[in-house]
């Protein structure tokens, strides 16, 4: 089944790419076939933005779930996905 993680920026934003490469990192140390990573633009998908509850700009969604309405630490990432492949293993 795998864990889709969504993170939606705007273009410009300097803290959104700052924080996204090791996010991202993080995500793909699981493996493609497990965790599948995916860059929402804020300003394209605005509708699909505002129905997951996004209101600001950085913001990170888990299988079509708003879970983190800031990007949160890569440990935090990581206990997160982790919880979630252990959820779907059990």
């Amino acid at each position: 089944m795998g864990i889709k993680v969504e993170v939606f920026s705007t273009p410009g934003c300097s803290h959104c790419d700052r924080a996204r490469d090791s996010l991202k990192a993080i995500a793909q140390a699981f493996g493609e076939d497990r965790v599948t990573w995916r860059e929402v633009n804020l300003l394209n998908e605005l509708d699909y933005a505002v129905e997951l509850g996004v209101l600001t700009p950085p913001s990170l969604a888990i299988n079509g779930e708003l879970v983190f309405a800031r990007l949160p630490s890569a440990a935090q990432l990581r206990d997160e996905l982790a919880r979630r492949l252990e959820r779907e293993h059990t």
